[in-house]
């Protein structure tokens, strides 16, 4: 009887761990070590002559058994042609944008971008002589009309960070490759249970694994997933720098990588029962959620994503600074923290940055991460807090 092909919960039960051997480890053993030693020079040097190629081992800065699996297991989900990990999701997105500009080359980032994403972008590229350019994240095919013979690299997320548009990604993608551009997507958000950049037509999905993909606020960690025509320059490219991601992450990542897949049902689940409570609140203007259709983009998130994360926003009316922190701290089962994806809860208050345009939503903006606490508990928590929003400001 054939072998059926596996899902991807199969997957993430059995992919990142050995094929069967009797008397295995469940999970791959925490590996620590730097140098590797060889029986003769000869295989030293074919080692070290193919230590970009992932699955040698040579010296564990270029990787061991058990992050090569972590990157087979990560391929595999994303359906990349090659994952090298790096010590943080800043790590792979500021590693992937070196690789591709140079002096005077143009580049192109959406507007609605991660801060530190912008932060890089404004002092390290602006340093190194590269002309980057906001844009329109909604912007779709149009997008066309922006690129350049110097531009380098286009680079964007799904949502965007703090406000959730969800752009065209097929659009822009096919933009960019048309032009010979290759286009990077920070796809963190949706991981690749609900999306999988790189079958519409994105080049390189960058991603942080501290958030839902470990899962559990414990594992600093990046990766940048990759087509044939990149896989090998960006592992260079890592290398080079002499970013090193540490044995105990891969081992709390791998560990994490097996809920993923029930971890993201129930955020999904509960983020949309929160979520659309929240919406129905007079203190709420806008309520910005990909699966509901007050958020821009929604269409797009229909059609190229099968589910959500438990990451939104809202739009508070207009009220004062005092007021949100004051219903900040009255929350309880929220903790305050710039990260998310984790079990736990999460608020925080948001101010955008924009540069090719203006943030004109009248209001305060707030972000949620929703976590694994029971959904009648946050709702209850919300209901006490949300009062001290309801005095308008003087």
């Amino acid at each position: 009887m054939a072998k059926s092909a596996p899902g991807i919960a199969d997957q993430l039960v059995q992919s990142g761990r050995p094929d069967r051997i009797e008397g295995r480890h469940v999970n791959m053993p925490l590996e620590l070590g730097s140098t590797m030693v060889f029986d003769t020079l000869a295989a030293f040097e074919t080692a070290r002559d193919a230590r970009y190629t992932p699955g040698t081992l040579y010296y564990a800065r270029y990787g061991n058994a058990a992050t090569f699996q972590l990157e087979t297991a990560l391929a595999g989900l994303e359906g990349a042609d090659g994952v090298t990990l790096t010590s943080s999701g800043v790590a792979a997105i500021t590693l992937t944008l070196m690789h591709f500009v140079r002096p005077g080359a143009h580049l192109l980032v959406a507007d609605h971008v991660y801060g530190n994403t912008r932060a890089f972008c404004d002092t390290v590229l602006a340093r190194m002589g590269v002309e980057v350019e906001y844009f329109d994240p909604m912007c779709g095919a149009d997008i066309a009309a922006l690129l350049r013979d110097s531009t380098c690299a286009v680079m964007f997320e799904a949502p965007g960070s703090g406000t959730f548009e969800v752009p065209d990604i097929p659009a822009i993608a096919a933009a960019a490759r048309a032009a010979g551009v290759p286009s990077i997507l920070d796809g963190t958000w949706a991981t690749p249970i609900n999306c999988r950049p790189l079958s519409l037509g994105v080049d390189v999905v960058v991603a942080s694994l501290s958030k839902y993909l470990s899962g559990h606020s414990d594992c600093m960690m990046g990766m940048i997933a990759s087509t044939s025509d990149h896989a090998t320059g960006l592992r260079k490219t890592v290398m080079a720098v002499g970013d090193k991601t540490g044995g105990q992450e891969v081992f709390l990542a791998l560990r994490g990588l097996r809920t993923l897949k029930i971890r993201m049902e129930h955020v999904d689940r509960a983020g949309r029962e929160i979520a659309g409570w929240l919406g129905r609140q007079p203190q709420v203007r806008r309520l910005l959620h990909p699966a509901f259709a007050s958020c821009p983009g929604h269409d797009h998130w229909a059609r190229d994503f099968t589910g959500a994360a438990g990451l939104f926003a809202v739009v508070f009316h207009p009220c004062s600074d005092d007021q949100v922190r004051a219903f900040v701290d009255a929350l309880h089962h929220f903790g305050i923290g710039v990260s998310w994806g984790g079990y736990e809860s999460l608020v925080l208050p948001v101010k955008p940055q924009r540069s090719a345009g203006t943030w004109t939503e009248d209001g305060q903006l707030v972000r949620f991460n929703i976590g694994l606490e029971e959904t009648g508990t946050l709702i209850a928590d919300l209901a006490a807090a949300l009062p001290l929003l309801n005095t308008a400001p003087e």
